[in-house]
């Protein structure tokens, strides 16, 4: 175990993780020259395309006598929980900071997961190579946030391979090796889990104590299951099988389980036969906070959906789904997300893999409504907003956020945070030109758009991260949409009261511009109850019912157009309008 070192690698989007990962192997030689290819460890074809990692990815490499176990986990504030899972594996962490970007809002949340689970941090400045590099004030920077010497701080170019030998020493040296008891009763700590469909469930595992036999039977103490390690092994990327995984070490175990319920990320495996009693602390169970309505485009296709969603959940905790029904689109789910990134990859992975057709509506967030009954329900969807005489109070999520920003943005931060409802909490400096701002915001106001207005008020330079803080009570209302007179459920929401004016006003703009016209005027109304407060008309097609008039009297024509206006105000009482998909997605980009 002495010669054993577990680490992963943090940072923040797009600073260069999976660049030093694939020079770390290269270096290593764990993969051949000719089987190299850039980002190595994201597999995923989504992850290759959109250039960002979604899913952890260990891989073992042989340096200098010691066996090191690296753990390649994501940037972005909607895969957190990726990364928090990865740490509980490790005893160190690379911390990369981009040399000409500094220290952005996700490093410091990244770095605050490393020191909660008591890690050695080893600062790596990346991108020295950049033109616009600054790696003087970003050393600095880093110096102030973990207090470590100028000389701990290990300037690198993962792009061309500078100093990255030195990354592997100082692992060798700062990192301590595992601790565990080979002697004692087997216990591993399950980080992440896949489901193969030929294989079945496989367990990513840390080896805590003893150790674990192809053939040999486990049992999952959190769960109550037994199951076969039909394989063990590591990861070099690829799966390479062992007889044995022996203490201190990250690999995997092939089991005979059928769902991934049986094997819950956190839980601990022991072997069944004088396995250990004593669990392993795991993790908090990933709870969604952001909820939007999946309906496949044709009737047909909802089995197929729901087969779909079911192999998705086995690779990603984090998904959940239950059936919905709207009066519009049909059969459908509600699926929950941790972030509108999460949920444009879950689209795209149901359009790509499985050949879906989908139509999305708007997402929400879930409130928690206090009826006069004396209970608590939580809804997902506006639409199930009991009777307002019924309600004591409705409560919305809040979040506490920071964000990192050059100082002459603060108060177009400052602005944009108070448009959101939010309020400012602290305001600190982390050098002379760069600030970072602490505030309290409803979750709902900043899904939408706050993300892309952070970045254009800032000129691209602020950076934002998150976590929920709880529920507080709110004046809150539900705010219908009627196209053609008729309430359609599936873009009704919930909004501030103070908003809700203009929120409607928006709404009924853009469906204007997205409801095609029909033969008969549509009204498009936005009201709260009974109580209309915007409204927008989509103007009558119009046709030439006197084309084939070629004179005569005025009384023909009159009595065509007298013949037209009767049909078109029937048609009004009885026209159905077809309401396009992308009228459900208006609310995505509110600007």
């Amino acid at each position: 175990m002495d010669s054993i070192r577990n680490f992963c690698i943090i940072a923040h989007i797009d600073h260069g993780k999976s660049t030093l990962a694939d020079r770390l192997i290269e270096l290593t030689g764990t993969v051949e020259k000719r089987a190299m290819q850039a980002q190595l460890l994201d597999s995923m074809e989504l992850e290759r395309e959109k250039g960002i990692t979604i899913k952890l990815q260990p891989v073992r490499m042989q340096w200098r006598e010691h066996t090191l176990n690296l753990i390649d986990t994501p940037g972005h504030v909607d895969f957190s929980y990726e990364v928090s899972r990865s740490l509980a594996a490790c005893e160190g962490a690379l911390l990369v900071v981009d040399a000409a970007q500094g220290i952005q809002a996700q490093t410091l949340a990244n770095v605050y997961l490393a020191i909660e689970a008591d890690l050695t941090i080893i600062p790596v400045l990346n991108k020295i190579d950049l033109p616009a590099a600054e790696p003087e004030r970003v050393s600095a920077e880093i110096v102030k946030l973990l207090g470590c010497d100028p000389e701990d701080i290990i300037q690198v170019s993962a792009k061309e391979g500078t100093n990255v030998d030195r990354v592997l020493d100082a692992v060798v040296e700062k990192v301590p090796s595992p601790r565990g008891d080979k002697d004692k009763p087997t216990r591993a700590l399950i980080f992440d889990s896949v489901y193969d469909e030929y294989r079945g469930v496989i367990l990513y595992v840390r080896l805590v104590d003893g150790q674990l036999k192809t053939g040999g039977q486990i049992f999952l103490l959190g769960s109550g299951k037994k199951a076969l390690a039909v394989e063990v092994g590591h990861f070099s990327p690829d799966k390479r099988p062992d007889q044995v995984l022996e203490c201190g070490q990250i690999g995997y175990i092939v089991t005979n389980l059928k769902t991934i319920e049986d094997a819950r990320v956190g839980d601990t495996v022991t072997t069944a036969a004088g396995g250990s009693t004593d669990a392993l602390p795991g993790y908090a169970r990933v709870k969604p906070y952001v909820y939007a309505g999946f309906f496949p485009t044709t009737g047909e296709d909802y089995p197929q959906l729901r087969d779909a969603l079911e192999k998705l959940k086995l690779n990603d905790a984090a998904l959940e789904f239950t059936p919905e029904n709207s009066s519009v689109l049909g059969f459908g789910f509600r699926l929950g997300f941790l972030g509108l990134l999460h949920l444009e990859i879950i689209k795209e992975r149901l359009e790509r893999e499985y050949d879906l057709s989908l139509v999305v509506t708007n997402p929400s967030v879930d409130y928690q409504v206090t009826t006069t009954g004396g209970g608590d329900i939580v809804i997902r969807n506006a639409a199930e907003l009991p009777d307002v005489s019924r309600i004591i109070e409705i409560r919305e999520p809040w979040i506490k956020g920071e964000i990192v920003v050059p100082s002459r943005y603060v108060g177009a931060v400052m602005q944009l945070v108070t448009n959101s409802r939010g309020h400012q909490t602290n305001l600190n400096y982390l050098d002379e030109t760069l600030c970072l701002f602490h505030f309290e915001a409803p979750l709902s106001n900043i899904l939408t758009d706050f993300y892309d207005s952070l970045k254009s008020v800032t000129a691209g330079y602020g950076s934002f991260n998150y976590e929920l803080t709880g529920y507080r009570a709110e004046n809150l209302v539900r705010l219908d949409i009627l196209v053609g007179g008729e309430m359609v459920d599936s873009l009704s929401l919930m909004t501030h009261r103070t908003e809700a004016e203009r929120l409607g006003r928006q709404i009924v703009e853009k469906l204007k511009e997205v409801i095609p016209r029909q033969l008969f005027e549509v009204s498009l109304q936005a009201a709260i109850g009974g109580k209309v407060i915007a409204r927008e008309d989509v103007r009558a097609m119009g046709k030439n019912v006197t084309a084939k008039l070629y004179g005569g009297d005025v009384t023909r024509k009159n009595k065509l157009l007298d013949k037209q206006k009767k049909g078109k105000a029937r048609m009004k009482k009885i026209g159905k309008v077809d309401i396009p998909p992308e009228a459900f997605m208006v609310l995505v980009k509110r600007d």
